[in-house]
């Protein structure tokens, strides 16, 4: 499975790609969008909707992971942050990805093991669970990896499950129940 992980900003968008393979996962793919301040708002969120299709269109993921938002004291940057967010759905629908939406809790809890795991924790765990070499440049980029991560943990926990969940068959040449 290949799952595109999104951190969404309005300054900074952090962007991953992931293979799930059911037991591990590896990086394809690891960037982060960046905005200029002095760009009008609709140029910026162009730009963010335009670099997510083509990480899309590139990778062809079969999901996307997304951190839903986390409201702070400051209402502005609250604001510039849901249209970022809004600009990057609206991608995902327009490449008929499906998306899944996983709270900053969710995240850390799937990567890390603590759900108030801090920059730097998150950092290591992103770099050990994907077994990279170099520590990533960008604290973006990790948390948009850790997204797709969470989605890979959460998969892959549905399936086990499911597998659960399914009643007993008999063994093959065994007696039929009694009644």
């Amino acid at each position: 499975m290949t799952i595109l992980g999104i951190d969404p900003g309005l300054a900074r968008v952090g962007l991953g790609v992931i293979v799930h393979d059911g037991q591990s996962q590896k990086v394809v793919f690891a960037d982060v969008v960046t905005t200029p301040t002095t760009w009008p708002l609709a140029r910026r969120l162009k730009k963010i909707h335009d670099a997510i299709r083509e990480v899309a269109r590139q990778f062809r993921p079969n999901a996307a992971a997304i951190e839903t938002l986390y409201f702070a004291a400051n209402v502005k940057t609250a604001m510039q942050v849901a249209q970022a967010r809004g600009v990057a759905i609206l991608a995902t629908a327009d490449e008929e990805i499906e998306l899944f939406e996983y709270t900053p809790l969710q995240i850390k809890q799937a990567v890390a093991g603590y759900g108030r795991a801090g920059k730097d924790q998150m950092l290591r765990m992103v770099q050990l669970l994907l077994n990279l070499k170099k520590p990533l440049r960008s604290d973006h980029t990790a948390d948009a990896l850790a997204a797709a991560i969470c989605h890979a943990q959460h998969q892959r926990i549905s399936r086990l499950v499911a597998l659960a969940s399914r009643p007993a068959r008999p063994k093959p040449g065994g007696f039929p129940p009694q009644r």
